[in-house]
């Protein structure tokens, strides 16, 4: 079984530098990413990212959506890893915490997605590996 690599991210990067040039629309524009980069890797993950992607953008107003799609996600990085016959290391509790520390949840599940790409040898984006389970 085969996925479609995704990108090795600079964390601090993704997390500070990003958000404060745009104002904070790279925020949602990388979430809509690693989302996408989840359904792309394996098949097997059903995530539509455009969903996660409102879920993070209009659940404020409801309050519960992003606590969701941030749990959720954090549970897609382990399946990934999980694929990739890595340690499942990525934990959603450690990054639906992590919301409430200057939103360091991005950083953290950016760090578990570039263990991915670094198993693969750091891969360009969007071409083909094998996945180990």
């Amino acid at each position: 079984m085969t996925g479609s690599a995704g990108k090795r991210r600079n964390v601090v990067l993704i997390w500070l530098v990003w958000p404060l040039i745009t104002l904070g629309i790279y925020s949602f524009v990388f979430w809509y990413k690693i989302n996408r980069e989840a359904r792309d890797f394996d098949k097997r993950i059903e995530v539509d990212p455009v969903v996660s992607l409102m879920a993070v953008l209009f659940g404020p107003l409801i309050i519960v959506p992003p606590f969701v799609s941030i749990y959720n996600t954090g549970k897609r990085i382990a399946r990934m890893q999980d694929a990739a016959g890595l340690n499942s290391s990525c934990n959603p509790w450690i990054g639906f915490i992590l919301i409430f520390l200057f939103g360091l949840h991005t950083l953290y599940y950016q760090m578990e997605l570039n263990r991915i790409w670094d198993h693969y040898d750091n891969p360009t984006e969007g071409s083909l590996v094998t996945l180990a389970r």
